[in-house]
């Protein structure tokens, strides 16, 4: 069977959504991309489109879609890759394209080799022998995990004397979270740094609904932690990312916000949060969530190649 390559634009996104979709009903059993995620990855200022992204049609038919981003400006490159189970031919393409374009970014880097990552479910349409034959391997495993919520129990939890949450008013709580969530993750895997400017558009900022993102305050710390939350997600009310200073953990804060979180949801009128976590996560993150009633949903592998190819 052959199949035509071209890229992506933005009319695709539709398509692509719908694959995606596809895919994901049979990987977790229901449909969860939403037709903006893919048009805000598409409208990143630093999507390349036309040398970045690929689609694989079997005719009029999308059957694969894969999608590159160096956020490292170094060897450290990102790509998506989805292909129906029955067209693993056009999923081999992808790969040739994407690996050849990966070095290629990589070395106008300046880098001598690109350090591919890829996220798969572990249980993927993509026939993972094709990955192993090509020298990827998991170095990675992040955990999906949802709650269902209930409005007579998620109420709005009571805050500690010394404490003080507020959500994110001005441009200036938009800057002190861009310093948080630098800080707080920097040490986390496969952590790349990036400037107010650029994580705004990593975040999709233009369409993010600011009062869901809240600080964390404290007396003896000031500006400690925050959570960002979305509510533009069909699936689930959505916890993007939870973060406490190193300083101020272990008093609660994490939890503080987690339960903020929950109980803006419910009297939303959701019946279920997600978010997603590191497996691995050296600061008790799966623990915590555990604790308050989050269980997986799914989980996620990350895989490596380290291309070097003259």
């Amino acid at each position: 069977m052959s199949y035509a390559l071209r890229p992506a634009t933005l009319a695709d996104a539709p398509a692509v959504t719908a694959l995606l979709n596809a895919i994901d009903v049979l990987e977790i059993g229901r449909p969860e991309t939403d037709l903006h995620t893919i048009e805000a990855e598409f409208k990143h200022p630093e999507t390349d489109l036309a040398r970045d992204s690929w689609l694989a049609l079997d005719g009029e038919t999308l059957v694969a879609y894969g999608l590159l981003w160096d956020e490292s400006e170094g060897e450290r490159i990102d790509i998506d890759h989805y292909v129906l189970p029955e067209h693993q031919a056009a999923g081999v393409l992808l790969l040739d394209v994407m690996e050849a374009r990966a070095l290629e970014k990589a070395r106008a880097n300046g880098a001598a080799r690109a350090v591919v990552h890829l996220h798969l479910n572990v249980k993927p349409t993509l026939d993972l022998a094709l990955l192993r034959d090509r020298g990827w391997d998991t170095v990675r495993r992040y955990h999906v995990l949802r709650r269902a919520l209930d409005p007579a129990a998620d109420r709005a939890p009571e805050i500690p004397a010394g404490v003080r949450l507020r959500p994110c008013a001005d441009e200036a709580d938009r800057e002190r979270v861009h310093a948080l969530y630098q800080a707080t993750f920097a040490d986390h895997f496969d952590f790349q740094p990036r400037a107010y400017a650029q994580w705004l558009q990593d975040i999709d900022g233009a369409g993010l609904d600011w009062s869901l993102v809240w600080i964390a305050e404290t007396d003896a710390a000031g500006d400690a932690g925050f959570l960002m939350a979305r509510d533009d997600r069909e699936a689930m009310g959505w916890i993007r990312s939870i973060g406490v200073t190193r300083e101020a953990r272990g008093q609660g804060l994490a939890g503080l916000l987690l339960r903020h979180a929950f109980a803006v949801f419910a009297a939303r009128g959701r019946d279920t949060v997600g978010l997603g976590v590191d497996t691995s996560n050296s600061t008790g993150a799966p623990r915590l969530y555990a604790r308050h009633g989050m269980s997986v949903h799914y989980a996620v592998d990350t895989w490596e190649a380290v291309l070097s190819r003259p």
